[in-house]
C-alpha cells in the first residue's frame, strides 16, 4: 500500500490521523525497546537478584511499559509539562492495599517511573544524552546495591521470650542468644514494647544480610507502631 492509498483511506475514515507512519512507528519502537531494556537491567540484576520477588518484578516492568507509552503518546498530542509532572506524582505515591510496600520497593518503583518518564518525554535531546542519562541510573543503582561498596544492614522484628535478658547489663548475652537461635550476624538491637504478663518483648534486630537475605516479610505482619 503506497502513501496515496493510505491518505485516501484516512479520508474515508474521516480523520486526519494517518493509518501508518513509518518513521514515527520506528521512533516509538526504538525508544520503547531502549526503555524496557534499561528497566529490565535494573530490575533483573539489582532488585530481583537480592529480593527474589516475582510479584514486584511483574509490577515494576508493567509500570515501566505503562508509564512510558502513556507519556510518549500523550507527548505527541502536546501534553503540557505541568500535567506530565502531575501524572508522575500520582504514580509515585501509589500505595498497594494488599500489603505495605517497603521503602526499598517504593524506591525501585520511583526509579522505574522516573526512567520511563525521562525516556518518554526527552524528545529534544540526542540519543547520546539519553543513553548517558540511563547509564547514570544503572551505575548509581549498582554502586548503592553493591555490598562491597556500601555496607548494608537489614532488620527483623522478633517476639522474644527470654525477658530476663532485656536489661541493659545483659545486652551482650541477649545479642549472643539471638545469634545462636536465628543464625543472623547481629549488629545491634532495639528493645520495643515489653509485655510482662506474657513475659515477651518486641525486639528489632539489625544484622548483616547475605546476598539474598533481604527482609521482605516483616511488613506482612503489620506490627503496630506503638510496639516501638
Amino acid at each position: 500500500m503506497d502513501g496515496n492509498a493510505i491518505q485516501e483511506a484516512s479520508k474515508i475514515l474521516l480523520t486526519d490521523v494517518p493509518l501508518f507512519d513509518g518513521p514515527s512507528l520506528a521512533h516509538l519502537l526504538f525508544r520503547f525497546g531502549f526503555n524496557l531494556l534499561v528497566s529490565w537491567i535494573i530490575i533483573q540484576f539489582f532488585y530481583y537478584k537480592k529480593s527474589d520477588r516475582r510479584d514486584f518484578y511483574f509490577t515494576f516492568l508493567m509500570f515501566s511499559v505503562t508509564v512510558f507509552l502513556l507519556i510518549f503518546l500523550m507527548d505527541n498530542v502536546k501534553l503540557q509539562l505541568g500535567m506530565a509532572l502531575g501524572l508522575f506524582a500520582i504514580f509515585g505515591i501509589i500505595r498497594y492495599r494488599t500489603e505495605t510496600v517497603s521503602i526499598r520497593e517504593m524506591t525501585y518503583l520511583f526509579i522505574i517511573i522516573g526512567i520511563s518518564v525521562i525516556n518518554g518525554l526527552a524528545m529534544t535531546v540526542s540519543y547520546a544524552e539519553l543513553f548517558v542519562t540511563n547509564l547514570i541510573f544503572i551505575l548509581v543503582t549498582w554502586v548503592l546495591e553493591n555490598t562491597k561498596v556500601l555496607k548494608h544492614t537489614d532488620f527483623k522484628i522478633i517476639l522474644y521470650d527470654k525477658i530476663q535478658l532485656i536489661v541493659p547489663d545483659k545486652e551482650a548475652e541477649l545479642i549472643e542468644d539471638i545469634r545462636q537461635r536465628t543464625g543472623l550476624d547481629v549488629i545491634k538491637i532495639e528493645i520495643g514494647n515489653i509485655d510482662f504478663l506474657r513475659d515477651v518483648a518486641y525486639i528489632k534486630v539489625f544484622y548483616k544480610p547475605t546476598d539474598k537475605a533481604s527482609s521482605t516479610v516483616i511488613s506482612s505482619k503489620q506490627l503496630k507502631p506503638e510496639n516501638f
